[in-house]
């Protein structure tokens, strides 16, 4: 009778054991192993020696890091500004107004988020081709250019694309997280709101606002995590080269260029681990300010 009770009560470990040996053998030895590779630097293609903090030194010394953390952090802030505001009024409309056929927008919304960025990248790269893009066929037919624009070759606009991109691609999906968490605010602290003499908008900063925090913290470390690990659409729009003048070189299409185009995989190593810290410190900062306490206020003309 023992035996068959401890048989039963292991069997459940058979059934994670799938997920541990996978979690351990893609996820925990990668970690460990770039960690340590991160200390090495090539002989050759094919064998690496220990070489210390050379690699983070080099890292720490180097412009274009810099300026690949610069370009990330840029791109994602003008990406997730208009996001979060854009589907912050969306949620609020398609939420309290009552809209017909609410479902049908979602879906319309979260439609780009089903597409790779890849594709997404691809597509944008053909209609902004200065040559036979459909962007500047548009504007040469409405005589509004009169030769073709190369549009990738301007920094602030290239860069300006990839955040469009971004938040074209995501604004559904936030829109959607946040309905979700507006539709589980209990309409009760609404209707006392607005009895308590509240307008439309202070019942929006002091009650919709705070009650959806949560939600609000989640959107943002997730979008933040994302956001610092871009890489697909600057590769696509720009052959992985990260032009003009480095304008689109990220953190991870850096690494990925000194890893795969450079060979030099202990350096690579190093960029992972500091962009994990990167984007460590960032998140525990975001997670402290939006869930810091805050006084309540007397809402309206109440005393």
């Amino acid at each position: 009778m023992r035996l068959a009770k401890i048989n039963r009560d292991t069997k459940g470990y058979f059934f994670i054991l799938p997920y541990f040996l996978a979690f351990l053998l893609f996820q925990l030895y990668p970690i460990i192993s770039t960690f340590f590779l991160s200390f090495q630097t090539p002989i050759n293609m094919f064998e690496n020696e220990f070489a210390g903090l050379a690699n983070y030194e080099r890292l720490f010394s180097t412009k274009l890091f810099y300026q690949s953390i610069w370009n990330t952090w840029y791109m994602w802030t003008m990406n997730f500004i208009p996001q979060i505001g854009f589907a912050l009024y969306l949620g609020v409309i398609l939420t309290d107004y009552g809209i017909r056929g609410k479902e049908t927008f979602r879906t319309l919304f979260f439609l780009p988020n089903l597409v790779t960025a890849a594709s997404i990248g691809v597509l944008f790269a053909v209609l902004l081709d200065w040559r036979f893009g459909t962007l500047n066929m548009v504007l040469g037919r409405l005589n509004i250019v009169s030769e073709p624009i190369n549009w990738l070759t301007i920094p602030l606009l290239a860069q300006g694309t990839v955040s469009f991109i971004q938040w074209w691609q995501w604004f559904g999906y936030t829109t959607i997280i946040i309905m979700a968490g507006l539709s589980a605010v209990d309409y009760e602290l609404y209707e006392a709101a607005y009895i308590d003499g509240a307008s439309r908008s202070q019942v929006f900063r002091w009650v919709t606002v705070p009650l959806i925090r949560p939600t609000l913290t989640y959107v943002m470390i997730t979008s933040l995590i994302g956001g610092m690990q871009i890489f697909d659409i600057p590769r696509v729009l720009t052959n992985g080269r990260g032009a003009p003048d480095n304008a689109l070189t990220t953190m991870v299409l850096y690494l990925y260029n000194q890893a795969f185009a450079n060979f030099n995989v202990g350096y690579a190593a190093a960029i992972a681990y500091v962009l994990f810290f990167i984007i460590l410190v960032l998140s525990v900062l975001s997670f402290k300010f939006l869930q810091r306490e805050r006084k309540p206020k007397r809402l309206g003309g109440a005393q």
